[in-house]
């Protein structure tokens, strides 16, 4: 089902006073009865999810709201996932092939996670090992782990501005380490574009969770023949 620009309007106005509440339940209840009237959880994420927290994420880079109303959107937005998204996506998935590996995170300065964690589970139900560092993850580490788990692909999420940078320096830290050929890197997230992510030197870019899956099956592929 393909909701219209009314549905979704009244959707994210719902889950605006679920967090602005710090009401989990409610959320909960919006996620439940939106599936229900066969949404995908994917879809509810892209048209609903992810333009209140990109709001959110950009109000609070401006100093309009602050750490607690942040706390709020996290805590409401990881009860939907947990409770409704996730199980969803899950039955929905029937493929088990290791696909690849893959090591993600937020990047340094920056502790919203629920947008990597969407591309996570989606990884992981497309038939991607996956290994996932949290939030606020500075660039050496990012390479330890990929080091250390052997990954195929470094995946980089930035939802407010003053992050990005440090892609660019997990970039330049692979190039010093002479590790720039091993490791795919892609990136997204609200601060991210396309254009910029190019600039960057990245190898992929995922304006959504749909697409980081497509574009680390692409990648991968491309290496395979190379």
């Amino acid at each position: 089902m393909n909701l219209t620009d009314d549905q979704i309007n009244d959707l994210q106005e719902r889950l605006r006073q679920a967090i602005t509440q710090g009401d989990k339940a409610a959320g909960v209840q919006l996620a439940r009865e939106t599936l229900d009237q066969q949404v995908t959880p994917v879809e509810l994420f892209q048209t609903v999810i992810e333009p209140v927290l990109a709001d959110i994420g950009d109000r609070f880079a401006r100093l309009e709201i602050f750490l607690p109303e942040l706390m709020k959107a996290g805590l409401v937005i990881k009860a939907m996932q947990k409770e409704v998204l996730e199980p969803a996506i899950r039955a929905q998935s029937s493929e088990a092939m290791n696909l690849g590996r893959v090591v993600i995170g937020a990047s340094q300065g920056d502790i919203h996670d629920i947008g990597k964690n969407m591309v996570s589970l989606m990884l992981q139900v497309n038939g991607f090992t996956v290994t996932d560092l949290g939030t606020n993850v500075s660039p050496r580490a990012f390479i330890e782990a990929a080091q250390r788990e052997q990954a195929d692909i470094i995946a980089i999420s930035s939802l407010l501005t003053p992050s990005m940078p440090y892609i660019k320096d997990v970039i330049n830290l692979l190039a010093g380490y002479h590790l720039r050929d091993k490791f795919l890197v892609v990136a997204g997230g609200a601060a991210v574009t396309r254009d910029w992510a190019a600039s960057a030197g990245v190898d992929g870019f995922g304006e959504d969770a749909v697409e980081a899956v497509q574009v680390c099956r692409q990648l991968l592929a491309e290496r395979k023949k190379q």
